[in-house]
C-alpha cells in the first residue's frame, strides 16, 4: 500500500484506477492474468508487465505497472510467496506468475452496475471519508484461479442487510486467510469462516460472479469496500 500512497502524493491526490476507468491510468497497464493459458506473457514476463514501459513522454518514463516505481523498483512485492500458480515463459521454463495482488474496485474505480444503488467510487484521497481510510481496504490476496485484471470486485447488493453474490475470490494461502493493506497504510491477515469462500482450486480458472446469500466473509469485505453515496 506504500506504493499506492506514494503514488496519489506525487499525484495531487488522486488515485490510481484499479481497472479500465475514464477517470485515471490503470494501475497494471491491462495485463490480464490467465490460469487456463500458462504461456500467456501476462502470466509470466516481468520485464513486460511489470518493470516495462511504454517509453518516455514528456522526457518522463511511462511504466506499465504504474506503483512499480513507487515500490523501491520491486517486482516481488506484487506477488504473495505462498501463491504456488506459474506460468511457463518463451524458454518453456515454469516461472511463478507476476502477480497475486489486486485492488479494491471502488477504490480508484471502476464502480460495479449491479450493486443496486449509488456507491462511493474514490477517485482522491481526500474521499476516503467514510468507512475512512483505517476501515477500506486497498489491495488484497487474490486466488490463482480468479485473478485476471487489476480489480477486485466487490458487488455491494443487499447492503447493509445481506450478501448476495461474490464477483471474484480472495486467496486462503495463509491457513484460510487473506492478506489486506488499507488505506492508511495498515496490513490485516483475515481468516476465512465460509467454506463458500474457498472451495478447491480448479487446475484453469474459475467460475465467477457466483450466488452467495448470506455469508459473513463476504459481508466482512463489504464493510470494508465502500459506502452509499450520501452515507
Amino acid at each position: 500500500t506504500m506504493a499506492w500512497r506514494f503514488y496519489a502524493e506525487e499525484n495531487d491526490g488522486r488515485l490510481v484506477a484499479s481497472g479500465r476507468w475514464p477517470s485515471a491510468p490503470e494501475w497494471i497497464g491491462g495485463n490480464w492474468l490467465d490460469k487456463n493459458n500458462p504461456r500467456k506473457s501476462d502470466n509470466w514476463d516481468v520485464d513486460l508487465w511489470i518493470k516495462g514501459s511504454y517509453g518516455p513522454s514528456g522526457g518522463i518514463k511511462r511504466y506499465r505497472n504504474l506503483l512499480y516505481p513507487y515500490s523501491g523498483n520491486s517486482a516481488e512485492i506484487f506477488n504473495c510467496p505462498a501463491d504456488n500458480s506459474v506460468g511457463i515463459n518463451n524458454k518453456g521454463l515454469t516461472v511463478p506468475r507476476i502477480r497475486s495482488r489486486s485492488i479494491n474496485n471502488w477504490v480508484g474505480g471502476p464502480a460495479w452496475g449491479s450493486a443496486g444503488g449509488p456507491y462511493h467510487v474514490f477517485i482522491k484521497d481526500t474521499d476516503m471519508n467514510s468507512p475512512g481510510p483505517s476501515n477500506t481496504f486497498v489491495m488484497l490476496d487474490e486466488r490463482e484461479d480468479s485473478i485476471n485484471d487489476g480489480y477486485f470486485v466487490v458487488d455491494m447488493a443487499g447492503w447493509p442487510t445481506r450478501s448476495q453474490q461474490i464477483v471474484d475470490y480472495p486467496a486462503s494461502y495463509h491457513n484460510m486467510a487473506a492478506g489486506f493493506s488499507f488505506a492508511d497504510g495498515h496490513a490485516e491477515v483475515h481468516k476465512w469462516l465460509d467454506s463458500r469462500t474457498r472451495p478447491a482450486i480448479n487446475k484453469g480458472n474459475m467460475q465467477l460472479n457466483v450466488p452467495m446469500r448470506d455469508s459473513r466473509d463476504l459481508y466482512w469485505m463489504m464493510e470494508r469496500a465502500t459506502r452509499p453515496i450520501g452515507k
